[in-house]
């Protein structure tokens, strides 16, 4: 049968770091839960201040008080503490546009997309684009004359770049109106230019450009068709790419850090634009292949998630016993940099763990190989749907077409092939398996949300590369694969052990659990797909299940959940599972009367899943069949499907209603095959 699963490689790059979704909405409820209520009016008048010292504080003071504390900045934003940051970026005093840079930032990658529509809808883009001609400028003047400028000026400019780029960065992944402005600003140049001079820039500086660079180029045209227009960029990537450097004992962690994300971008930047056209040295490189899975791989491997999160928590206990910093600024010192060594540790711990989500994405889109649904010639404007004769639809006939097989859909010849992606299953099993910080407490926050935030992407993101993982053997079927049962069984018992962890109890504040399941049981599709007919069904599960299906509001969500239960019905010997499911599922189909309540796209699978299921009537649970008298349950479906399938418009839903299509004409003739076996 056709099948509705989709390959998923789109992502979010900039996940909320500090998210306040479990405050409830308004402003009362985020003054009652702030401890820093009485210091923000203060700090946003102290923003106007006459005096450029003050300003610059303000601005500080801005990134101290947001630091973990959603509530608070949910009030400062509700002060305009982002129109303010921004008038202060064109302040005559470029102390005080430096540290309101930073600020903004802060708030960026703190925030999410929220705060980034606000600065757009403000218009930083204006100050943003004047900045970067100014920072080119003195990049090269740098670059060619060193001693020019005093060491410290040069890391003045370095961290204003790096706060500029990230701005950049979060801002693209905001809305197409942002990224297509941001387009105009012609940034690959820009960007590149600090990959090519890596050898004399901070490592953080060139991570930034990379960052906004891998963003940029995600599905974006004309970002892509900048880097593949100049050669150099592309060798410059693969360069850093099998960059392996001279590492000391002594440099292995700064090293893991800072090099591993910075090839790990480039990897998703030569990724996102690759195929690259000759003379370039990318231009015969099988990108996936060559170099995302084998560096990739490794990275995702060499974490412990279960450490990670303990190490954090001590972390925190220790923080916890400093004095807040806010006490520690003076109007006379207001340095950028004014984090403690416990947070130097966090946030070194932090990059780490989004290195490997940064992988984990990346390794999604390669595992996504999967072709898109073959075109479907365009209905003209005014050309009525070609619908079925229903005289002849109310005919039984007699032969039995060859149109209920499984679709073989082939994996495109220019895709990393499946026979690559097993070795992956074992660590991505390991990363989604939740630990103690892995999500906030009921309706409230955790002890360190940076890294609860990165924790929780981490296990998303390990499900989403499963997902498509498996979606791609499913689509190159191995009989050594499909043999190996112990394996299916194992696999299979892990990602319910991973969701059973996450549980069904989900309050404000823990979408992340939510996301979960619902990517979740597309593994577990997935996985019993591949081993259909040897998974015991678990009768706790099937009635879990069962019951998500029922509650889920979503048609793709429940698409996935009867699209697993298919997979348990046909364990042979399983005849009471099977007659639970097959129950469920008859129930979802419509009457002569009444259409499904479960809208169309289910139906369809449901459909697809009840002819797979009996397509053999000498299975051991076919019984279920014969004596349910399924066979006149589906009769009276016909008119429903029909009424359904005819109900699909086909300029906006043509993948849709081809299937639809052709599942009414499956039933019609499983019907037909069943009647004519007469038990």
């Amino acid at each position: 049968m056709g099948k509705s699963q989709k390959k998923r490689s789109m992502r979010r790059h900039n996940p909320m770091r500090v998210p306040d979704s479990h405050l409830p909405k308004g402003l009362e409820s985020a003054a009652s839960s702030s401890p820093k209520n009485e210091a923000v009016l203060p700090i946003i008048q102290k923003l106007e201040n006459p005096d450029a010292s003050e300003r610059k504080w303000a601005c500080v003071a801005v990134s101290n008080l947001i630091q973990n504390d959603p509530s608070t900045r949910r009030l400062l934003q509700g002060k305009n503490v982002v129109g303010a940051l921004i008038t202060r970026l064109s302040d005559s005093e470029e102390e005080v546009w430096i540290e309101a840079a930073g600020a903004l930032r802060n708030l960026c990658i703190d925030g999410g997309y929220d705060i980034c529509a606000e600065m757009y809808n403000k218009n930083i883009l204006a100050p943003l684009k004047a900045f970067i001609p100014k920072i080119s400028s003195a990049l090269s003047q740098f670059l060619e004359s060193p001693k020019t400028a005093p060491e410290n000026a040069q890391k003045v400019v370095y961290e204003f770049t790096e706060n500029v780029n990230t701005i950049l960065w979060c801002l693209s992944e905001t809305s197409n109106k942002a990224l297509n402005a941001i387009n105009q600003i012609n940034l690959v140049p820009f960007l590149m230019s600090f990959l090519a001079a890596r050898a004399k820039l901070p490592i953080a500086t060139v991570i930034a450009a990379a960052q906004c660079l891998y963003v940029l180029t995600d599905d974006n045209q004309p970002a892509m068709d900048e880097l593949r227009s100049n050669a150099a960029y592309s060798t410059c990537l693969l360069e850093i790419v099998h960059d392996e450097g001279g590492v000391t004992e002594k440099d292995k962690e700064v090293y893991w850090d800072r090099m591993t994300t910075l090839k790990v971008l480039s990897s998703g930047i030569l990724s996102n634009v690759s195929p690259f056209p000759p003379p370039s040295s990318a231009s015969g490189v099988d990108v996936g292949k060559e170099i995302v899975l084998p560096l990739l791989q490794p990275v995702v491997a060499s974490v412990s998630l279960t450490e990670s999160s303990a190490l954090a928590e001590s972390l925190v206990v220790k923080l916890a016993l400093e004095p807040p910093q806010i006490e520690k600024l003076s109007l006379k010192s207001a340095p950028s940099d004014h984090r403690s060594d416990t947070e130097v540790e966090l946030d070194r711990l932090e990059n780490k763990l989004r290195t490997v989500q940064l992988a984990l994405e990346i390794l999604t889109g390669v595992c996504a190989t999967l072709p898109d649904p073959d075109p479907i010639s365009e209905v003209q404007e005014g050309e009525p749907d070609a619908e079925e004769d229903e005289d002849n639809d109310a005919e039984i006939e007699e032969d039995v077409t060859d149109g209920m097989a499984l679709d073989n859909i082939p994996i495109a010849d220019n895709t990393t092939t499946a026979s690559h992606l097993p070795a992956l299953v074992e660590p991505l099993i390991t990363l989604i398996q939740p630990v103690r910080l892995s999500f906030p407490p009921a309706a409230g926050q955790s002890s360190h949300p940076p890294t609860t935030s990165v924790l929780s992407a981490i296990h998303v993101s390990a499900l989403e590369c499963l997902n498509n993982i498996f979606l791609s053997l499913t689509a190159s079927p191995s009989s050594g694969l499909a043999a190996a049962s112990a394996s299916g069984k194992k696999i299979w018992d892990s990602v319910w052990a991973a969701l059973g962890s996450v549980g069904t109890e989900i309050t404000r504040g823990q979408e992340r659990k939510q996301e979960m399941w619902e990517i979740g049981v597309g593994v577990l599709w997935g996985v019993g797909n591949i081993w259909k007919g040897s998974l015991v069904p678990n009768e706790d599960q099937v009635q879990l299940l069962i019951q998500l299906c029922n509650s889920s509001t979503d048609p793709a969500i429940r698409v996935k959940y009867i699209g697993t239960l298919e997979c348990l019905a046909q364990h042979p010997q399983s005849i009471d599972a099977n007659r639970v499911i097959a129950m469920h599922l008859l129930s979802i189909l419509p009457t002569s009367t009444a259409p499904s309540i479960y809208g169309t796209e289910p139906l369809i699978q449901t459909l697809s899943a009840l002819i797979d299921i009996y397509s053999d009537e000498n299975l051991p649970y076919d019984v279920n069949f014969r004596q349910g008298n399924f066979v006149q349950r589906l009769v009276d479906s016909v008119e429903g499907v029909r009424k359904a399938v005819r109900a699909i418009d086909r300029r906006k839903e043509r993948d849709l209603k081809r299937r639809g299509e052709e599942m009414r004409d499956n039933l019609i003739d499983f019907i037909k095959y069943r009647r004519a076996l007469r038990f």
